[in-house]
């Protein structure tokens, strides 16, 4: 039986770039050699993509514990089309042959977090060259981006989310004071959060008007569009997602913000190694776990996702009120990230949670294969 052969994108254009990368060794060292042919595609902050050494050597550029890994050496057609042309530039002017007998990709494993691939961008590049991928469409990818259209689509499924408010850049340039009682409304402290970033990344917790300024100076470096959230004080939990129609929930884990942080962000995630730990699973009462795992799966399904996701939550400290603060489609797998540690110690390690996600994409490609894309009049009709 001939091994799957798997394109595992990493890199791309976002501010998440570095952490992508890291995902993309994590889950690369994961594949069993025996069951993939894994082909590393790597996209540079330019743009460029590049295949096979040049993609390793991008990683390796970036991340110095790669060691090792089995991977594809062959020819490969790259989002193939008609007429023979590659879809996408490899950099150096260089494109991906696709004449003679080369053998395509299976299914491509998108590790992109972030803007220009977890936004749907990089789905609708896959279907349109009708290749399998791992993860949500392009529907669901890109609700799953805007944070806005997020928490009003949970909101309207009756998905508990905090108060929100939005607000343009161009809005803001008119009228800097709306910035001032929109915070006012909600009242302090209040988040200032890009509307379509991950990781943390531009996020301020500011705890008086003062300090609004410069939040959102930070956000709008990031987006043309922010929220200003009610924080909600006390704890905070993660709860992972996998599957197609039948979704299932791990045991959720608690976040604990330590080391002087504030909150969740980026520099208590990635650059302070003693800025957060973790309960995993999180000790909480059972009616309280099942409440969470619930919310998630409704909230996997209020947002049209697929394959994974990891949801995050607030929670009032005495665990009272319980808020869905966002959904993560393409989650981390990085040696620190939640996704994959809810899963192993929810009994599925992650080799085996990568052969499932895996199988699901290829299951939402056969089934959406099986659509007709043209309509045929019925004889007498």
């Amino acid at each position: 039986m001939s091994r799957i052969r798997v394109g595992v994108i990493f890199g791309g254009r976002s501010s998440e770039h570095e952490i992508s990368l890291r995902s993309a060794l994590s889950i690369m060292s994961a594949m069993d050699p025996a069951r993939y042919e894994v082909v590393p595609i790597g996209i540079a902050r330019d743009g460029h993509w590049y295949l096979y050494h040049d993609a390793l050597a991008m990683l390796r550029k970036a991340v110095a514990d790669v060691g090792e890994l089995a991977c594809a050496d062959a020819p490969v057609s790259l989002l193939p089309q008609p007429g023979g042309n590659a879809l996408v530039s490899l950099g150096g002017g260089r494109v991906a042959s696709l004449e003679g007998a080369h053998r395509g990709l299976d299914v491509v494993f998108p590790v992109l977090h972030g803007t220009y691939g977890e936004d749907g961008t990089v789905q609708g590049l896959l279907e349109l060259a009708g290749i399998p991928y791992v993860g949500s469409g392009v529907l669901g990818s890109a609700v799953g981006m805007d944070k806005e259209l997020q928490k009003r689509v949970l909101r309207d499924a009756g998905v508990p989310v905090v108060r929100f408010k939005s607000l343009e850049r161009s809005a803001y340039a008119r009228d800097a004071a709306i910035a001032l009682r929109l915070a006012d409304e909600l009242g302090y402290p209040v988040f200032i959060k890009p509307n379509a970033l991950g990781s943390s990344i531009g996020v301020t917790k500011v705890k008086r008007r003062a300090d609004l300024a410069a939040a959102l100076e930070d956000a709008f470096a990031y987006d043309r569009k922010l929220l200003i959230e009610a924080a909600c004080e006390g704890r905070e939990f993660e709860c992972s997602v996998l599957g197609n129609d039948d979704p299932q929930a791990s045991l959720p884990g608690e976040v604990m913000v330590e080391h002087g942080h504030d909150f969740y962000s980026y520099d208590s995630k990635y650059l302070d190694p003693a800025g957060a730990s973790f309960k995993i699973p999180a000790e909480l009462p059972e009616p309280v776990s099942r409440r969470i795992r619930d919310l998630s799966i409704a909230a996997f399904k209020a947002l049209s996702l697929r394959g994974m996701t990891r949801v995050d939550f607030l929670a009032t400290r005495d665990l009272s009120e319980l808020y869905v603060g966002e959904v993560n489609t393409i989650p981390g797998f990085t040696s620190i990230s939640m996704y994959p540690k809810l899963w192993e110690v929810s009994g599925l390690p992650l080799p085996r949670l990568i052969d499932r996600l895996i199988e699901l994409a290829l299951e939402e490609h056969r089934e959406r294969a099986a659509l007709k894309v043209t309509y045929k009049r019925r004889p007498g009709s």
